[in-house]
């Protein structure tokens, strides 16, 4: 298994020299890798199955170095950036040549952000490239918000997990990019849509060449079947005491409550948020044939859930 730890220099020198490291951001944990390098890149790839139409996200710590990496900001994306970089937003934008094709997926755009975490960010810092980090997790599972989570799912294939603690938004960012005058949601995640302001438009994509991470159909699943608010005659093939539940604030009345986690007692959709990847990690280990989850309410972060949910469930 993977060490996991905190020692900034360990994961340094790894990444240097093309190898692969788990690291902590406020969103989820990252798969990273030196973002210039193909042969790392290549790397991320394998070591998450990932389909290779399927673009990556890359990392930097500083708007400036952010601009040498692409052709142009326009001047409503930098004052999207300087309100929420760095933080949960990732910013789709014309890429210039030093960005291999391999992380675009052969677009002539790439997904830039700059992660709001400590320790991350001191890593980046003292690097002279930027990371390429996916969510360190196998290929549409569920996304890790723990050392712990990357461990159990990726600890036979990389050798360091640089451990910064629970993340605390606990979902992907959200993507946008500035096209015809106004900016397009690619990802619902961690910045609510409603924070964006009215010049927004949401595209909903489920084909096989996304233009950004997390547009396909499936993603974000448990190993067992999760369904989302079935009717009775959905769970009269299932035993009650087999079955597990995501609820959002209320127990469900029919399942035994040790099979039961709840996002948020209080109703708070920031929290049920943090939960959420977690305790469908929890689902997941349990000695269950189906997981049901409700919806939360469609407001906030409760957006980003809701779309997670739908990507989850079969």
């Amino acid at each position: 298994m993977s060490v996991i730890g905190s020692d900034l220099q360990k994961a340094i020198d790894l990444l240097l020299k093309d190898e692969l490291v788990a690291i902590p951001t406020e969103t989820v944990y990252g798969l990273a890798g030196n973002a210039l390098s193909e042969v790392a890149i290549t790397k991320i790839f394998e070591v998450k199955n990932r389909p290779f139409f399927d673009p990556l996200i890359i990392h930097t710590n500083d708007l400036g170095k952010i601009s040498a990496l692409i052709k142009n900001i326009p001047d409503e994306v930098k004052a999207l950036a300087a309100q929420y970089m760095p933080g949960p937003l990732t910013i789709l934008l014309e890429k210039t040549d030093l960005i291999p094709e391999l992380i675009t997926a052969g677009s002539n755009k790439v997904a830039v952000r700059i992660p709001a975490h400590p320790l991350t960010l001191k890593l980046l810092a003292a690097l002279d490239f930027p990371l390429a980090a996916p969510s360190a997790n196998p290929f549409g599972y569920i996304s890790p918000t723990t050392a712990e989570h990357v461990n159990a799912q990726l600890g036979e294939k990389i050798s360091y997990i640089l451990d910064g603690g629970p993340c605390t938004v606990g979902l992907e960012s959200t993507i946008v990019e500035w096209r015809e005058d106004h900016f397009h949601v690619l990802r619902k995640g961690g910045v609510p849509l409603e924070q964006l302001g009215e010049n927004v438009t949401f595209e909903e994509h489920s084909t096989s060449n996304p233009l950004a991470p997390g547009m396909l159909k499936s993603h974000y699943s448990p190993r067992i079947p999760l369904i989302i608010e079935p009717s009775l005659e959905d769970l009269e093939e299932y035993n009650i005491e087999r079955i597990g539940v995501l609820t959002f604030q209320h127990p469900h009345k029919m399942i035994p409550l040790e099979n039961q986690l709840i996002l948020s007692k209080t109703g708070d959709v920031n929290e049920a948020a943090r939960h959420l990847f977690s305790y469908m990690h929890e689902l997941d280990e349990m000695d269950i044939d189906l997981i049901i989850a409700e919806y939360v309410p469609d407001e906030g972060l409760g957006k980003a859930i809701n779309d997670k949910l739908k990507r989850a469930a079969i």
